[in-house]
């Protein structure tokens, strides 16, 4: 069941960030906030994570040169709360640069990040701090989400999904937490893929690390006009295309190359692409074939579409 907005921290939130501890000098966990034009909904971005259960965190704000006044935010919350640290880009340098920067700023042996239009539920950070320790041999623990819309108001619940199921789309989602010796092993995040470099990150990393999987609502994630999920929807997603037809070669059933190739031929609903299809075969005909009445009604759904649109 979708948990209301409520059980989440708000701008006004009644605990006081004010009375919170000290940063120490190597915190456990170090939080990364990247934000570019975000003062809409950052101090409540920040407040989320401030009034965490777990308590021994770092918060890095990374201004990516916003017009707006979000570096004043961050700036009167460093001034409140010494676990806000204040590390503004000399310039703007696109969001996966600045993960990258966040992350060399980071002290923690555990690491997450969050946007600054989305929300942390108070108990996430514990929660997935306890499951990386409870299972040594994973690097990466990740949770479900909530979708909020512009108003706050809970729109669906995304369980975490397996990782078995990543080449179907990104299973970890927007609540996780690794150790710091993931990125270090990958190389930080592609700064060519804006948009999609948490997905090829996680791709990468799967080949590499462990995961845990928390079956329990953490996030909320905003989708809002502004977002950059709704901005870049049609480069994201032929981004996300391209990293899945890089990593069916690491994938040694043909069966399953072909199944996953064919999802992204019904994805498309703008386009038959009959040439990623004809890839499919090559991988394996008989999964083709069986889809065949299935690929002929797409087929002319999406001539249908075309016509519409013209």
């Amino acid at each position: 069941m979708v948990k209301p907005l409520e059980s989440g921290a708000k701008p006004n939130d009644s605990r006081s960030v004010s009375a919170s501890p000290a940063l120490s000098a190597s915190p456990r966990v170090s939080v990364i906030l990247p934000v570019y034009n975000g003062a809409d909904f950052l101090a409540a971005a920040i407040e989320s994570v401030l009034v965490q259960d777990f308590r021994d965190f770092e918060l890095v704000c990374v201004n990516d040169g916003s017009h707006d006044e979000s570096g004043a935010i961050i700036n009167e919350f460093a001034m409140r709360d010494a676990r806000v640290r204040d590390c503004p880009n000399p310039q703007n340098i696109g969001l996966p640069a600045t993960l990258n920067r966040g992350t060399s700023l980071a002290r923690a042996s555990l690491h997450s990040w969050t946007s600054h239009d989305n929300l942390m539920r108070p108990g996430m950070l514990g929660r997935l701090v306890a499951a990386l320790d409870a299972t040594p041999d994973a690097a990466i623990a990740y949770a479900g989400y909530t979708v909020i819309d512009g108003e706050g108001m809970p729109i669906r619940y995304h369980p975490p999904r397996p990782m078995e199921d990543r080449l179907l789309g990104n299973p970890v989602g927007a609540a996780f937490l690794y150790r710091s010796e993931v990125p270090a092993a990958l190389g930080g995040y592609d700064e060519t893929l804006f948009g999609a470099e948490d997905y090829d990150f996680w791709l990468r990393a799967a080949r590499r690390f462990g995961f845990v999987r928390v079956d329990e609502d953490l996030y909320l994630y905003r989708r809002h006009p502004e977002s950059l999920t709704d901005q870049r929807a049609s480069r994201i997603r032929a981004m996300v295309n391209q990293l899945i037809e890089r990593e069916i070669a690491f994938e040694p059933d043909s069966e399953r190359r072909a199944e996953v190739l064919l999802q992204l031929v019904f994805g498309n609903h703008a386009r038959f692409d009959a040439q990623m299809a004809w890839r499919a075969a090559g991988h394996d005909p008989v999964t083709v074939f069986r889809a065949a009445p299935a690929l002929t009604w797409h087929a002319a759904r999406c001539l249908k579409n075309r016509l519409i649109a013209a």
